[in-house]
């Protein structure tokens, strides 16, 4: 768990024209122009501290006073796509009160607050540089996993909503310890199936500060579900073991703490469960799915050796040759959709692998 598993930095895959479609079928095109480099032209900043007054590593920007006012106008439009279909009407209880700019990783994403000036209620939402790998990535984890994202895209804009939770390492720091036997047993079942959700849809680089921990109190106890939130490694990596959580140092509590609470046999029910529910999911969304993978095939999201690396581990963790002659990246989520969906159709003839 000490090698380092990415070395390079990943580039920005443009969104090409049947992806733009796709997205427009879907209702996935902003209505509401928005361009990140707009935001972009700030003319001041400063630090962001946390309520322990540490640097939180992201800068709140200001605007001049008459560009504040026209962002404002986009960013509240662009919020109530997201949560109320485009409804103007709400803009008048609304107020921007802050936007930040984070100044490190792939994105460099803003972060926009909104607040409901009637009862203070607010939420974020964060505005990226358009990336054809965290499209797919978003779509399908809006496909896949248990729960539903909203994003919107604007020529090479991102809009991506909020997801709510407490980062994994901070939740690692500060509150696994003093969690009951009885939920580090549940959350270390969480993080198998969450291993295994990331590995089945190569969802890469899911350090611990890449998803969140979503507490949700059910009658006397608190249940734990793990969410992923960066999604710009979809597909990229040859080595497959970035496409598996429990590979990275970062996550070595989380790996201990599976082994500890967790016999084998009840991790293999778990990691079969896993498989199951999103067999169910990719066949209740075939036709999407199809749509998707097949602009996928030929879009190109990663270096040949790259795919070629990873195609060869691919055929070697499950001896299906679908991997192995799969020509590009949408090639071999074709190769996974086909080889969950079929084993899940025949489970008595399931071999090694997903």
């Amino acid at each position: 768990m000490s090698e380092p598993l990415m070395v390079f930095k990943k580039p920005t895959y443009p969104i090409n024209k049947p992806l733009m479609e796709y997205l427009e079928r879907f209702e996935r095109i902003s209505k509401v122009p928005i361009f990140y480099d707009d935001l972009l032209r700030f003319s001041g900043s400063i630090n962001v501290y946390d309520k322990n007054n540490n640097d939180t590593l992201w800068i709140r920007v200001y605007y001049n006073e008459f560009e504040r006012k026209e962002i404002d106008l986009t960013l509240m439009k662009i919020y109530s796509l997201l949560h109320s279909d485009g409804n103007l009407n709400i803009i008048k209880f609304l107020n921007v009160d802050s936007i930040d700019y984070c100044t490190f990783g792939n994105s460099k994403p803003f972060r926009v607050k909104v607040r409901n000036i009637l009862n203070d209620n607010y939420t974020h939402f964060y505005i990226k540089k358009a990336d054809a790998s965290r499209v797919y990535g978003l779509e399908f984890e809006h496909i896949l996993s248990p729960d539903k994202i909203n994003f919107l895209v604007y020529n090479d804009t991102l809009v991506e909503e909020h997801i709510m939770g407490i980062p994994g390492d901070v939740f690692m720091k500060t509150i696994l310890k003093d969690c009951t036997e009885t939920a580090k047993a549940q959350i270390a079942k969480e993080f198998v199936k969450f291993n295994e959700r990331c590995m089945i849809r190569l969802l890469g680089d899911m350090r611990a500060y890449n998803y969140v921990i979503v507490p949700t109190h059910d009658f006397d106890q608190v249940v734990y579900k793990i969410r992923a939130i960066d999604f710009d490694q979809q597909c990229y990596e040859g080595n497959f073991k970035v496409y598996r959580p429990q590979f990275f140092k970062e996550n070595y509590p989380m790996v201990m703490l599976v082994k500890e609470k967790l016999q084998e046999s009840s991790i293999e029910q778990y990691k079969n469960e896993e498989r199951s529910a999103m067999a169910k999911r990719v066949h209740s969304s075939e036709n999407r799915i199809k749509r998707l993978v097949q602009i996928m095939s030929a879009d190109t999201l990663a270096p040949v050796e790259h795919l070629n690396t990873l195609k060869l581990e691919l055929y070697n963790y499950t001896h299906d040759l679908n991997f192995k002659n799969a020509k590009s990246m949408g090639g071999i989520m074709t190769a996974v959709f086909d080889f969950i969906t079929r084993n899940f159709k025949n489970m008595n003839s399931m071999r090694a692998g997903f």
